[in-house]
């Protein structure tokens, strides 16, 4: 009994301090102000962590906002999937029950064929292009209103860098990619890209991707260098090829209905905060970039390049996959973006 009474006791100490040890991931992200006076709340979704910059940017979109309008409006920004998966929150954006959503661009097509352009290979697949099609209206415009029949509007993008392929063993080739078992987003874009390149792949949700690749279930990532360091996924992928066929992107998608009910003066003051903020954001992650493919490859990440023989192979397999997707986008709208981008 004397032993049992002292286990209870060391237990009883023990969880306490093990709460302590547990901290909040997201402490230092907290406001500095107290949002309960605000008249609207926009509820703002991400699956990332604000490490990346271009989820951090829903944070400073959110002290901004509470500045400029007066603590009017208050964006509560919840990023780590808090609200669930990316498929669960669009249809919560649809209905109302989110208002707003940093999602990554390979599932924004399931909201509108269109958002999938900036998927498409080698189309938007340089941070310059990206900027040239953010700030040109006849780009952008038919990109921001190509989800509105859905109730959603595109306030900006931010990013997380160019997409390539982490991997567990060297790709310099076509030949080397044929070895490797790909995950790739559950996003129709990438699925018909990767079959167009006659590569397997597994269409996988991102959770699940730690435990498939310690257990060798997938071999590779389709995923920017950026997000493979950042989440160390380059601790068993040891290799990364620079492919840069797209850009990865976080788009901001609005509830429409909520955003009209806002009163002019604010929807305005909303909309260029979000512009201001998605833009130095663009800027943050060039800089990011640069920073987090020094650090992997001091940390011994071997980086690769496909000759550019390969690269105009790939592209050339492609051709078909955009043509498909170009009906559904708009055959007219695609090929005004890739003669603008020189894509």
């Amino acid at each position: 009994m004397k032993k049992v009474l002292i286990l209870l006791l060391v237990l009883c100490l023990a969880v306490p301090a093990f709460a302590a040890e547990k901290k909040d991931p997201l402490a230092a992200w907290k406001p500095k102000f107290d949002p309960s006076g605000a008249k609207y709340t926009y509820i703002l979704s991400n699956i990332s962590h604000p490490v990346i910059e271009g989820v951090a940017a829903g944070y400073r979109i959110r002290d901004k906002v509470w500045e400029k309008t007066g603590g009017q409006i208050y964006v509560d920004f919840r990023p780590l999937a808090q609200l669930g998966g990316e498929k669960d929150v669009i249809s919560k954006l649809k209905l109302g029950a989110v208002q707003g959503m940093l999602s990554s661009s390979v599932a924004a097509a399931n909201v509108s064929d269109r958002l999938g352009i900036v998927n498409l290979p080698y189309v938007v697949d340089t941070f310059d292009k990206l900027d040239t099609f953010r700030n040109d209206p006849e780009l952008w415009q038919p990109f921001a209103e190509g989800a509105l029949p859905q109730g959603v509007f595109v306030a900006d993008v931010t990013g997380y860098g160019p997409y390539g392929w982490a991997t567990t063993t060297p790709v310099a080739s076509i030949a080397d990619a044929k070895g490797i078992n790909f995950r790739i987003a559950q996003a129709p874009v990438n699925t018909d890209v990767y079959k167009s390149w006659g590569l397997k792949f597994t269409v996988m949700p991102w959770p699940d991707v730690p435990q498939a690749l310690q257990t060798g279930v997938i071999s590779g990532l389709d995923h920017t260098a950026i997000v493979c360091n950042i989440t160390k996924k380059f601790t068993i992928a040891k290799s990364f090829t620079e492919l840069n066929y797209a850009q990865g992107l976080f788009i901001h998608l609005v509830n429409k209905r909520w955003l009209n009910k806002l009163p002019a003066d604010l929807k305005q003051t909303f909309l260029d905060v979000i512009a201001e903020e998605s833009a130095a954001t663009r800027a943050a992650t060039r800089k990011q970039y640069d920073e987090q493919v020094a650090k992997a490859k001091e940390a011994g990440v071997q980086f690769f390049q496909l000759s550019a023989e390969e690269i105009s192979k790939l592209k050339k397999q492609a051709e078909p996959v955009l043509k498909s997707w170009g009906e559904k986008i708009g055959p007219d709208y695609l090929a005004k973006v890739r003669t603008k981008l020189g894509s």
